[in-house]
């Protein structure tokens, strides 16, 4: 295969779509008057719009990049995400929101703070903040490599580069500006999906039904197998794994619940969430096509892609050399949406974190508006600053979907794990909650070194242990009282609306 070029045409069309992302930070970093507007756009965005930006937030190049190599390189187990997408929405809607609505939170870790105390909150809040920085640095790096495989700059020039734009334009805007501009790259994303699945399309021999009879004979449609493998992939693994995951990501995660509270109704909650779904439902099953495409346009022609190329590298590669100049600049533009919608959010709510979670209630008298605001802003970019640097860690995982799952195991899972004994008991507290969390981190990073568990098996892992060992510590002799009314399902309509 010859070595790719990025062509001026391509330069131009990504030159032009990041210079766009940067002038909506300006327009709106003139309408930030309070926190917030800053962190919450004044409660005032309307509900299709936070649904395009929460999709647009979680759905980074991680994703884009990694769901197609996992097709490729093994099988479509991943397709069972997009039903435990749909099925837990009505958890999150009967479940988790009407805490955060009752209560007006502008962080999810509030209710924590409610339900067991402010060392609860700073030690979620904490975990929380160590997740989402490891997280930032994958979605830092996913796009600079992709870049790095069509222009041959330098992969760190590249890390440089993402971070740094990315970091500049979330500095300025606040939230408005990254919903907003998350609508832009919604669209760009699902409009680059359905490209390249029509580019694959007239390319495989055969056309749509070649591309699966193919995945078919080679064991690549294996979803069908519901064994309970410990190693392998399966619809079962998946299944499990990642209803619980997706239970934390929009139930949990500030980076979501932040967009939420930006939304002046319940009923525009329960919208966005049942939108979000129902997208992740057709993007992830498209993802997942794209990489049986890929793999058998390689088997129809051998030289397509370098032997030896990572699966994760697969999509850029292709994107520059089978698509027509100005195109493959577009799509490569979409990989750049993926990531900013996935950075701007990350950093925005880290900071949102760090302000409402310990600086504010560490206070003895209060701050003016316009104090937190200039805080919001420094602290958004040094956090952009840290993920950059962070990014150069995460370039040691050679699979990305490895490296995020090892992230959020560690941390999320715990976190999760609060919420439901928070939610869902009377006598769970917060030091059986913090054994639990403990036994789960070591439980975890031990079955991630020692033993070949698949990786999709360590967030439920992590999970059970924490509420396993949490609620056993929480019946020992003199645990906490039990929580004041309104704070779990048993009694929530005790709680003031």
């Amino acid at each position: 295969m010859e070595p790719a070029h990025f062509s001026p045409l391509n330069y131009a069309v990504l030159g032009g779509y990041l210079f766009a992302m940067l002038a909506v930070g300006v327009l709106f970093a003139r309408r930030q008057k309070t926190t917030e507007d800053y962190f919450l756009g004044g409660r005032k965005m309307p509900w299709l719009v936070v649904g395009m930006s929460m999709y647009a937030s979680l759905t980074s190049a991680v994703t884009f990049m990694a769901l197609p190599g996992t097709a490729y390189r093994e099988n479509v187990a991943f397709i069972v995400v997009s039903f435990a997408s749909v099925l837990v929405a009505p958890v999150l809607v009967t479940l988790f929101y009407p805490f955060y609505h009752r209560l007006r939170v502008t962080t999810s870790y509030e209710y924590v703070a409610h339900r067991f105390g402010p060392r609860a909150r700073q030690a979620v809040a904490g975990l929380f903040i160590l997740a989402r920085l490891g997280w930032l640095g994958l979605v830092v790096y996913a796009p600079a490599l992709a870049l790095s495989v069509v222009s041959g700059i330098p992969l760190w020039g590249c890390i440089l580069a993402m971070g740094g734009l990315a970091t500049a334009y979330t500095v300025l805007g606040g939230l408005a500006a990254d919903v907003w501009t998350d609508v832009v790259q919604f669209v760009l994303m699902l409009g680059g999906v359905a490209w390249l699945i029509f580019a694959l399309i007239q390319r495989a021999p055969g056309g749509a039904a070649g591309i699966l009879d193919f995945a078919r004979a080679q064991g690549h449609l294996h979803v069908a197998d519901w064994s309970l493998s410990l190693t392998a992939l399966s619809g079962w693994v998946v299944g499990l794994g990642y209803f619980f995951q997706l239970m934390q990501d929009y139930g949990t995660d500030q980076l979501t619940v932040q967009r939420m509270m930006a939304i002046p109704t319940a009923r525009g909650v329960t919208r966005a969430l049942f939108f979000n779904a129902g997208v992740d439902f057709v993007v992830i099953g498209a993802l997942l096509f794209i990489g049986l495409g890929l793999f058998a346009c390689q088997a129809a022609d051998p030289g397509l892609f370098p032997e030896g190329l990572a699966s994760d590298r697969l999509l850029p590669t292709f994107i520059l050399h089978a698509l027509p100049d100005g195109i493959s600049g577009l799509l490569i533009a979409a990989l750049f949406a993926a990531a900013m919608s996935s950075l701007d959010s990350g950093i925005s709510c880290a900071s949102t974190v760090i302000i409402h979670d310990f600086l504010r209630p560490a206070r003895k008298t209060p701050a003016s508006e316009a104090h937190d605001l200039r805080l919001a802003r420094t602290l958004t970019f040094v956090l952009g600053a840290f993920a950059t640097a962070l990014a150069f860690y995460v370039a040691r995982f050679e699979r990305l979907i490895e490296a995020y799952t090892h992230v959020v195991s560690l941390f999320n899972a715990p976190i999760l794990g609060l919420f439901l004994l928070g939610m869902l008991t009377r006598r769970a507290d917060f030091a059986g909650w913090a054994v639990g969390a403990g036994a789960a981190i070591v439980a975890t990073q031990s079955v991630q070194t020692f033993t070949p568990l698949h990786f999709a098996w360590h967030f439920p892992l992590a999970l059970f242990v924490t509420l396993a060992v949490g609620y056993a510590a929480s019946l020992r002799p003199g645990a906490a009282a039990r929580p004041r009314p309104g704070l779990t399902v048993w009694d929530r309509h005790h709680l003031p609306l």
